[in-house]
């Protein structure tokens, strides 16, 4: 499972880890992707239009309550596999930790676990699948610096989002919130001036899809990214993303993939 704890329970030590131990003289990478439309797609995002003769063979990678909700190509679980094996590869994700436990990616041995994960967007990093606590303190003190809290925005949602097109207000793992909206029905202006007042509080919004985003602007995957790099060392960097919340991801790397659905979501 590529969030679990190790079975001792102990606590992570990341001066050292067999998955990124490497020769001085030989080339690193740091590979960092986004998870959902990216590595990983739900039957709708699959979006498959060949006929079913033709559909390409699929891996489950992520199960929740019984059901099969993500999967992977055959061929592209392979070609994670071989990834994993020659690279540090870092999923970067938007979803909470608990969210991120539920996805099994395929690896080189059995019960892999990436060395590291970025989870929330930044704000929590997992290391051999335990969260760093380290991490965890940083984060905070930039956040308390940087931006207005959690309460004061979740606060304004609630009053300047109309019931009548708001399904679902979320918080996640208490760090940043989001809307679930009907999109058609949002009035003219309003992410517009919600974008204004948000960052005039050190917080950021982005429109992706149905779900509009409010999250503080020193919560990022690329500052995650950095500390991962820093702890591995002098490295190149990959990534590859497929949403607004992958930007600065894909900008912090020496090369970069945008996948195809980046481009239609505005």
């Amino acid at each position: 499972m590529s969030g679990h704890a190790r079975p001792d329970g102990g606590s992570a030590d990341v001066s050292r880890s067999a998955d990124v131990s490497r020769s001085d003289d030989a080339p690193r990478f740091v590979v960092a992707s986004d998870l959902d439309r990216t590595l990983i797609y739900s039957n709708r995002a699959l979006a498959l239009d060949v006929p079913d003769r033709l559909a390409p063979r699929l891996l489950s990678v992520e199960v929740h309550d019984g059901k099969a909700l993500s999967f992977m190509t055959e061929q592209a679980a392979a070609l994670l596999v071989e990834l994993a094996r020659e690279a540090v590869l870092v999923p970067a994700t938007t979803r909470t930790r608990a969210q991120y436990e539920r996805v099994n990616l395929p690896g080189p041995t059995p019960g892999w676990v990436p060395p590291y994960a970025i989870c929330a967007n930044g704000g929590r990093l997992l290391v051999d699948g335990v969260p760093d606590e380290d991490w965890q303190t940083e984060m905070a003190g930039r956040l308390a610096e940087g931006a207005a809290p959690l309460a004061e925005v979740v606060e304004h949602l609630a009053l300047c989002a109309d019931p009548e097109w708001t399904h679902k207000r979320r918080v996640a793992d208490e760090l940043f919130a989001y809307l679930v909206v009907e999109r058609a029905e949002l009035p003219a202006g309003w992410i517009a001036e919600l974008t204004g007042w948000c960052a005039e509080r050190g917080w950021t919004v982005s429109l992706q899809g149905r779900k509009v985003y409010a999250v503080p602007a020193p919560l990022s995957k690329s500052a995650a990214l950095a500390e991962v790099v820093r702890r591995v060392g002098p490295s190149t960097v990959l990534s590859a993303g497929d949403s607004l919340l992958d930007a600065d991801l894909l900008l912090a790397a020496d090369s970069r993939t945008a996948a195809n659905s980046v481009r239609n979501r505005q």
